[in-house]
């Protein structure tokens, strides 16, 4: 089958369009912002790109075209589409049923730690020798790549990370629901996407279809810790179920305790599995490790396996990840795109630096941050850090819709606000000494912020080495 992609460059299509490639099919597709790091990838796989979305490719007469949901209508090559009568359908449903069809799917669903979920996940089955394909909107530093059909071997096994975002224009239902998962992780659920929920009851409702989607043999694994989510469940459970919990008077099956800075040891129904010790900060990726531990089990990996498959996880690109050092002073990239992720970052990089300075640099991106539904939350989200430097475009496409300077008010003398990164680069620079850490937090490529900053730091002709590598304990 030839098909054509709309909105090839995204992460979940780019991840498709290699899955399609790999089963076999003829992979061609557009998207209106063709570059590296994405097309360089799916051009090394022997995927034609194109330019733009113009109505002449429909001369390449493919089969089908899978349509992205970053297309809408207006868009001319859809437009053609639609006026001829050819055939097209959604990423996520040609997903469900091309890929994912007669395969044991195991879904990971959540405001946050969806990639790092599955991408523990993933890790944990392949350690174990399942061999899983796996989609996954980060890169898992384990694998080096985003998505694959299977491991060394066929596999009855696929890994994928479950957004509630909707599926297309013509689709409002949530991506999630097409997947059909025997096993799906509801690891946590707040308000968001404000582009396209009036509210969290609503995402909660999209939560629900996921739910419904599970069979009876398969099981939900359920954060007991998330209110939201005990409301999900209420509203009707048809398969198994078992819950996991960072409270140790919780009556969820999987619990924890912790031993000693992010070492924990993992419980089931009371008794020990066994004693994690890795170098991932944070209570989260302990609550997702847990997760991604409840999981496995589900299709016959024992705790202990999973424990030690975990001890041996390398993280996801853009999770804390460490860009460079220059002079003492390290510059950390994460993807942190809502209060409640930035809280818990800056929390597990406390942790770890101790009493050494952080210095959180925040672009407010995602259209949930940009349209300003989350915007009071910002500064309590931003307490642990020493020093704040916040960003937000005046115009185009990231421009914010409200002010800077009186959202992050409440923060004082420690936050200053910028619309230029030139004078942001450098005052973060003026102010930093040895020992600090500078978190950069966006869900975008932020005008290349990392690399500038090293450049400063060291001298703008220098040869600054940011060889990628995991925060771990400083």
């Amino acid at each position: 089958m030839h098909i054509h992609i709309l909105g090839i460059c995204g992460t979940f299509m780019g991840g498709l369009a290699a899955l399609a490639k790999q089963a076999g099919h003829t992979v061609t597709g557009c998207d209106a912002n063709v570059y590296p790091p994405m097309s360089t990838q799916l051009e090394q796989q022997g995927i034609r790109l194109i330019e733009g979305f113009g109505e002449e490719q429909l001369d390449l007469q493919p089969d089908l075209f899978v349509i992205g949901n970053v297309v809408s209508r207006g868009n001319p090559l859809m437009e053609a589409i639609l006026n001829r009568g050819l055939p097209y359908v959604s990423g996520p449903q040609w997903m469900g049923e091309h890929i994912l069809r007669n395969k044991w799917v195991l879904a990971v669903a959540g405001t946050h730690g969806k990639t790092t979920t599955s991408s523990m996940l993933a890790w944990i089955l392949e350690y174990a020798g399942y061999a899983p394909g796996f989609l996954i909107g980060g890169v898992p530093l384990n694998f080096g790549i985003s998505a694959r059909l299977h491991g060394d071997k066929a596999s009855d096994f696929f890994v994928i990370e479950a957004d509630e975002y909707d599926t297309a224009f013509f689709d409002k239902r949530s991506k999630f629901v097409h997947y059909h998962a025997k096993t799906a992780v509801l690891n946590n659920l707040e308000y968001d996407h404000a582009d396209i929920f009036p509210d969290l009851a609503a995402i909660e409702t999209q939560f629900h279809h996921l739910v419904r989607t599970v069979p009876g043999i398969g099981r939900l694994v359920v954060n007991a810790d998330e209110a939201s989510l005990q409301r999900v469940v209420k509203r009707g459970c048809w398969s198994e179920k078992e819950s996991f919990s960072a409270a140790s008077a919780s009556e969820a099956e999987w619990q924890m305790r912790v031993t000693e800075g992010d070492h924990f040891e993992v419980l089931y129904r009371g008794e020990v599995q066994g004693h994690l010790q890795w170098n991932i900060n944070g209570a989260h990726n302990r609550m997702n490790a847990l997760a991604a531990i409840a999981a496995a089990r589900h299709v016959g990996v024992q705790a202990a396996t999973a424990i030690e498959a975990l001890s041996k996880f390398v993280n996801v690109k853009r999770r804390m990840e460490v860009r460079g050092e220059v002079n003492g002073v390290r510059v950390i990239d994460d993807f942190a795109h809502h209060p409640t992720a930035i809280q818990t970052t800056l929390d597990g990089l406390r942790r770890s630096v101790g009493t050494r300075r952080i210095l959180a640099v925040l672009e407010p991106r995602s259209n949930t941050m940009k349209m300003g539904a989350v915007k009071q939350a910002l500064p309590a989200s931003l307490e642990t850090a020493d020093l704040v430097f916040a960003y937000g475009a005046l115009s185009g496409k990231d421009a914010l819709g409200w002010d800077l300077a009186e959202a992050f008010a409440p923060l004082g003398d420690k936050v200053k606000t910028y619309h230029d990164l030139v004078p942001l680069v450098a005052d973060i620079v003026a102010a930093s000494q040895a020992g600090d850490s500078i978190l950069v937090m966006s869900n975008g490529g932020f005008g290349g912020v990392h690399q500038k900053l090293l450049d400063a730091l060291q001298g703008l002709n220098a040869n600054v080495s940011a060889t990628a590598q995991v925060v771990t304990n400083a």
